[in-house]
């Protein structure tokens, strides 16, 4: 009985996920009837599957859709007002005319951002800033989505945050986990500069392969050379700059309060003034994405009240007569442009309860656990390869398992799985080298992804073009990591 369960659980899957991939079913059918037809077969009660798997599913992940609401609602000011408009002018008149190094700095700084930032609105606070930039270069939609979904995750490998359940679940070393995480790093650094190669190609921009080729090294060199000297420091040494750092980050917060006090002050009295409707943006208009981003930077303060500073800001810098009105249309014009992303993450919440479980006590109602969950998990078990070369083979054919909240996908059942394959003896170095590198396909590729959706909603492209578009890419990233990953701990 549980091997017909299985077989119709990866029946299932990839029946749901081809359906999507030849849009025969969009995902925001496919996904919550995807998560119904698990549970169902899984053997949780049709009760349950509509408190639990529905009813709570819709609300999982309310935090990221709430945040994309007011996220939009900024965005849509940002239009209306013409500031958007403006920023790209001037984002094309600063950058000059190669957008191939403009691409590759906007990348690099996407990364170092994302070593210490999270979550949904960072990602749209900085999306706010670097996607009109790529756009305004003649970057296409799709080009500008991959690049700073490569960045996101480049910057998500060297975040030790994301470390901490590799040392509470794998029992490793933060010296396994980073020497493992810079050369992760390496790799889907040197493969970006190989995507936006070929995505400006494509794009239709001349492009100059040897001077290309020239800088790529360069910038590999450069950027491993410093990764390297700062993975080699004493930590008496990091400690001393990181307590410099801080002194530096208190008086920069000092000077960003100022700064924004004063801009607030200044537009103030131009409102009071009443400017005329032809008046061109105040330079301190530009300042509106940044707002929210420095808040949180240097404040942390909750993402969607630095939202609502943001537009408060922006409604202040850009005043004029109707001024009021338009700020009241981005607010609603904000969440009916969020709509299609926000039931998008609804959907996923349903997969996610219904694979993983709904979270809290449960004992009474399921005392083995989550009734899928315990089912794929002998599944799981057989997969513990014997030796480097069928670690590599298995795990490189099985790494499309990370999409679609499947049983590989680091922040669905990735850790359970985890736990799993170090029961069964797999050694808890190579689980990680595993987790990170099929984590590529997870982190760039998986059109359920909260970012995915918000970015190509953004964009108005389909998110499962965003995954046929990265995810040769990435396979090749897993591939490679895998690889290192066998050489160093199997």
């Amino acid at each position: 009985m549980e091997t017909l369960q299985i077989i119709i659980f990866i029946i299932i899957f990839f029946s749901m996920a081809a359906a999507m991939f030849t849009r025969k079913l969009p995902a925001l059918l496919a996904l919550p009837l995807m998560a119904v037809l698990i549970a169902l077969i899984g053997g949780v009660s049709f009760q349950d599957i509509l408190s639990l798997v529905v009813g709570k599913g819709v609300l999982r992940l309310h935090n990221a859709y709430v945040i994309a609401i007011f996220g939009s609602m900024l965005s849509v000011l940002m239009q209306k007002t013409k500031v958007a408009e403006n920023l790209i002018k001037k984002g094309a008149e600063l950058s000059g005319d190669n957008p191939w190094i403009i691409a590759v700095v906007i990348l690099t700084l996407i990364a170092l951002l994302f070593t210490s930032l999270g979550g949904l609105g960072a990602i749209i606070m900085v999306a706010t800033i670097a996607l009109p930039i790529m756009l305004s270069v003649g970057m296409g939609s799709m080009t500008v989505i991959g690049i700073f979904l490569f960045g996101l995750s480049m910057g998500g490998i060297l975040n030790a945050g994301n470390w901490a359940l590799y040392i509470t679940v794998l029992d490793l070393e933060v010296e396994q986990i980073r020497t493992f995480a810079l050369i992760m790093f390496a790799i889907l650094f040197i493969t970006s500069l190989f995507y936006i190669t070929i995505q400006l190609y494509r794009d239709g921009h001349n492009l100059k392969l040897k001077k290309i080729i020239f800088i790529s090294l360069g910038f590999v060199m450069g950027v491993g050379g410093l990764l390297l000297l700062w993975n080699t420091l004493p930590f008496a040494f990091r400690d001393s700059v990181s307590q410099i750092m801080s002194y530096i980050g208190k008086g920069l917060k000092i000077l960003v309060l100022a700064a924004i006090i004063l801009a607030v002050i200044n537009n103030i009295l131009r409102a009071v003034r009443k400017k005329t409707d032809n008046e061109r943006l105040h330079f301190s208009a530009y300042f509106t994405p940044l707002v929210p981003l420095f808040l949180i930077l240097l404040f942390n303060l909750d993402f969607v009240a630095a939202f609502i500073c943001g537009l408060i800001y922006g409604f202040l810098a850009t005043y004029k007569k109707g001024a009021l009105n338009t700020l009241m249309r981005s607010i609603f014009e904000g969440g009916t442009v969020a709509m299609p992303a926000v039931v998008l993450m609804m959907g996923i919440g349903m997969l996610l309860n219904a694979i993983i479980g709904p979270g809290g006590d449960i004992s009474a109602m399921y005392p083995d656990g989550w009734p899928v969950l315990v089912l794929l998990k002998p599944l799981m078990t057989s997969l513990v390869p014997g030796n480097g070369f069928m670690y590599i083979l298995i795990f490189t054919l099985a790494a499309p398992l990370a999409l679609y909240r499947g049983p590989l996908n680091p922040w669905g059942m990735g850790y359970g799985i985890a736990a799993v394959f170090l029961a069964a003896g797999m050694p808890g170095a190579a689980i990680m080298g595993l987790l990170m590198s099929v984590g590529m396909v997870q982190g760039v590729s998986d059109p359920t992804n909260t970012h995915n959706v918000w970015l190509a909603n953004e964009m108005q492209i389909d998110v499962q073009k965003v995954m046929w578009n990265t995810l040769p890419y990435t396979i090749a990233i897993a591939f490679i990591g895998l690889t290192m990953a066998s050489i160093m701990f199997y």
